[in-house]
C-alpha cells in the first residue's frame, strides 16, 4: 500500500460539542462538517489528561501520563521516540506549525525536520512574532490577547484577521505544502492556540456571534457536588468564577464569553477549509485527522477551565478522513483517545510495530469494533490527581484530593447531573470500572494511586501540601497560565 499524506489538525482547549454537523444549532463550521460528512466522527473520544502539556505528551508519545510521568503541564520525558521520530524513519517528511508546547524546551524538533514556531506565551524566537514585526506589527505586546486583566473576557484583537494566529497557521501550511519533496509523503501538524483564552477575534469575526444567541450556562441543581479541588482551584482566580458582587452569575457575561468562544472556533474553521483547500488533487491520499487537547468548562456547572472529568473538560471532537479507510457520514460510539492517534497514524504508514501501549489502538479497527473498550484519562497525581475511565456508557471518576468518586450513566444522564456512586442499584458498575481503573494502574506498578488494591489515601498531614498548591497556582493567576 501506498503511504498516505498525514494531516493532523489540533486546535487548543475546544470542547466536543462545537461542531455544527454533530449537533450544535448554532456554530458554523463548514470545513469541520465537510471532515463529518466525508469521514467518520468518533463521538466519545476522550483526552488522556484535560490539561495542554500532558495532553500533547501522550500524543506524540503514545504513552498515557501514568507511564510517561507527564501529569501536568510539566517536563515531558526526553527519552521516548516521538510520533515524529517514527514517521521520519519511514520515510516522511515532517514538519508542525504553531502551537506544540513541548516542555521543557519549547523549540525542540523533537523529530520534526522543521517547524513554524510559536507557543500562546511568546518570546524573542518566536516565529510569529518575527512575522508580525516584519509586516509592522511590532508594537503589539499581547499577540494573543491580553491575559492579565482579560483573560476570560471577551475582547477584539489587536490585529487585523489577516495577520492573526489562526491565520499564520494556515497560511504557514500553505507555505509548507507548496514546497515540499514531491518525491516523499509528508506529515503536517498545524496546530491552532485558539479557542484556549483570552478569547480575541479579529474583525469581522469578533461579530459573527451574539450572547443573545448563546444558551445559558449549564447548572443543574446541586451542581457544585460534580466539582472536585481542581475545580475550585480555577474557580478562585478573577474572571473565572462568573460572579457578581452579589454572588450571583452574571449570565450575560457568560453568553458573551461562549459567543467570543464560537467565533475563535469559526475563525479557525475558515483556516482549516484553507488547508484543505490546498490538499487539491492530494486530498483522497491524505489521512486527515481533527481533534483538540482538552476542553473547556466555559461557565457550566459554574466553573472555568479544565483539569477535571466532567465530558466538557475531558471530551474532544475526533474527526478521520480517509477514503477507503474511514466510512463517510459515520458516527462511532465505542469511546476512543488521543492515544488512539500514534498507532492510527503509524499503522497508516506502515509501521510494523505501531502499537506502543495497550490503552491506544488503530482508529480504523477502533471504529468497526464491537467488543467493550475503556478509555482512561489523568490530571495530576498523588494528593491532587484525579482520574477517569469509562466504557462509553459508564463512566467513573476519583479525586485523591477529595477522596469521592462520581458515577455517571452517560446513556440516560448525559450531561453528568446525577452522581450514582453511591447508590446501591449502581455498586456493580461502579466496582467493575475502578477495578478495571485500579487494575491498569496496578499492573504497570504506578504506586502514586493505588495502595493494597485501592485508592492511595494521603490523609490530613497533606493539607497543608494541598494549601501549597492553592497559594503557587495564586501566584500565577494574572498572566492567565491555567
Amino acid at each position: 500500500m501506498t503511504q498516505p499524506n498525514i494531516l493532523l489538525l489540533f486546535t487548543d482547549q475546544q470542547r466536543f460539542d462545537t461542531i455544527a454537523a454533530l449537533g450544535n444549532p448554532i456554530i458554523k463550521t463548514p470545513a469541520l462538517d465537510r471532515l463529518v460528512h466525508e469521514g467518520t466522527s468518533f463521538q466519545r473520544c476522550y483526552t488522556p489528561s484535560p490539561v495542554c502539556v500532558s495532553a500533547r505528551c501522550a500524543t506524540l508519545t503514545g504513552l498515557p501520563p501514568h507511564k510517561s510521568g507527564c501529569v501536568d503541564n510539566m517536563p515531558m520525558p526526553q527519552d521516548q521516540p516521538s510520533l515524529m521520530e517514527r514517521l521520519q524513519a519511514l520515510g516522511y517528511q515532517t514538519h508542525g506549525v504553531g502551537k506544540m508546547h513541548f516542555s521543557p524546551d519549547s523549540r525542540k524538533l523533537w523529530g520534526f525536520e522543521s517547524r513554524d514556531y510559536s507557543e500562546e506565551i511568546s518570546n524573542d524566537q518566536d516565529d510569529f512574532v518575527d512575522y508580525l514585526r516584519a509586516q509592522g506589527y511590532g508594537h503589539v505586546e499581547d499577540v494573543h490577547g491580553v491575559r492579565s486583566e482579560y483573560y476570560y473576557i471577551p475582547q477584539p484583537s489587536q490585529l487585523p484577521a489577516h495577520l492573526h494566529h489562526s491565520h499564520w497557521v494556515a497560511d504557514r501550511s500553505l507555505a509548507f505544502l507548496e514546497r515540499r519533496d514531491r518525491n516523499r509523503p509528508f506529515f503536517l501538524w498545524s496546530s491552532f492556540i485558539k479557542p484556549h483564552p483570552p478569547f480575541e477575534n479579529p474583525t469581522p469575526w469578533n461579530k459573527l456571534y451574539r450572547a443573545a444567541e448563546m444558551p445559558r450556562p449549564f447548572r443543574p441543581q446541586n451542581y457544585e457536588e460534580a466539582l472536585t479541588f481542581w475545580n475550585h482551584v480555577q474557580n478562585r482566580y478573577k474572571y473565572r468564577d462568573g460572579k457578581d458582587r452579589d454572588g450571583g452569575f452574571d449570565d450575560q457575561l457568560l453568553r458573551t464569553m461562549r459567543a467570543a468562544y464560537y467565533g475563535c472556533i469559526s475563525f479557525i474553521d475558515y483556516n482549516i477549509g484553507r488547508i484543505l483547500a490546498a490538499l487539491g488533487d492530494e486530498i483522497d491520499n491524505t489521512l486527515i485527522l481533527f481533534s483538540a487537547d482538552h476542553g473547556e468548562f466555559l461557565g457550566d456547572y459554574g466553573s472555568f477551565g479544565k483539569r477535571a472529568m466532567l465530558d466538557v473538560a475531558a471530551r474532544v471532537p475526533l474527526l478521520a478522513r480517509w477514503p477507503g479507510h474511514f466510512a463517510a457520514d459515520t458516527r462511532c460510539e465505542t469511546p476512543t483517545s488521543l492515544l488512539d492517534l500514534w498507532p492510527t497514524m503509524l499503522a497508516a504508514a506502515g509501521d510494523p510495530s505501531p502499537q506502543v501501549d495497550p490503552a491506544g489502538d488503530d482508529l480504523r479497527r477502533v471504529a468497526t469494533q464491537t467488543a467493550p473498550r475503556y478509555v482512561y484519562s489523568q490530571f495530576s497525581q498523588r494528593q491532587t490527581g484525579v482520574y477517569l475511565i469509562t466504557d462509553g456508557r459508564w463512566k467513573y471518576s476519583y479525586s485523591a484530593a477529595d477522596e469521592r468518586a462520581w458515577l455517571y450513566d452517560l446513556h440516560r444522564d448525559p450531561h453528568e447531573s446525577h452522581n450514582l456512586a453511591n447508590n446501591p442499584l449502581c455498586q456493580a458498575e461502579r466496582k467493575r470500572l475502578e477495578e478495571a481503573l485500579l487494575e491498569r494502574f496496578a499492573a504497570d506498578g504506578y504506586t502514586a494511586a493505588v495502595e493494597d488494591g485501592y485508592w492511595r489515601r494521603y490523609g490530613d498531614v497533606d493539607r497543608a501540601k494541598l494549601d501549597a498548591v492553592r497559594q503557587r497556582l495564586a501566584s500565577d493567576a494574572d498572566y492567565g497560565l491555567l
